[in-house]
């Protein structure tokens, strides 16, 4: 159910964010929940930001990356309905970023603690692997799998993992969600 600008105000957005290892269906799962839901979805500012670089990306552009998609997500939330669907967040920056580089940038960290989302959906690396240019680690996604779980328990953040392929995931996502009210 849609719900109109003057509806609003009489209920609290719920923030769904969707994090998980490269190459596990979060952007289809993010768009197919915003569609269901009737609302808007978050992009992934990374892609199109690394996009538009002329080399390849440095530790200085995951400050970057991370300015812009926080930018975006309060760009979208003016314009969501019940739930803004996010296609990941900072958790993904930071796993990344102690991963490439060692630790995370102070203002990341900070956003982190002040950053709240209703529930996370984590999805597993039950889906096939396709290449992409933006992609590194084909052999890694059982490690940050477990990063990403291993984050979201030591944090006490709500989390269900997504498991299964195409509608069977979306089904599943969309129950998890629901559920979550």
């Amino acid at each position: 159910m849609s719900i109109s600008p003057s509806q609003k105000g009489s209920f609290q957005l719920k923030k769904i964010a969707i994090i998980g290892p490269e190459c596990t269906g979060k952007t289809e799962l993010a768009e197919a929940l915003a569609k269901h839901f009737r609302t808007e979805w978050v992009p992934e500012y990374a892609r199109t930001f690394i996009d538009h670089l002329n080399t390849p990306y440095g530790e200085g552009d995951l400050l970057k990356i991370a300015k812009g998609q926080l930018d975006w997500e309060d760009k979208y939330a003016g314009m969501a309905n019940e739930y803004l669907i996010c296609d990941t967040n900072l958790i993904v920056i930071k796993i990344w970023s102690d991963h490439k580089y060692g630790h995370t940038d102070p203002w990341i960290l900070e956003s982190l603690q002040t950053r709240s989302y209703d529930f996370y959906l984590l999805t597993d690396i039950d889906i096939p692997w396709q290449p992409d240019p933006q992609r590194e680690h084909p052999h890694m996604r059982q490690y940050f799998f477990d990063l990403y779980q291993n984050y979201l328990i030591r944090q006490a953040h709500p989390f269900a993992v997504v498991h299964g392929m195409g509608d069977e995931r979306v089904k599943q996502a969309i129950k998890l969600v629901e559920e979550r009210g």
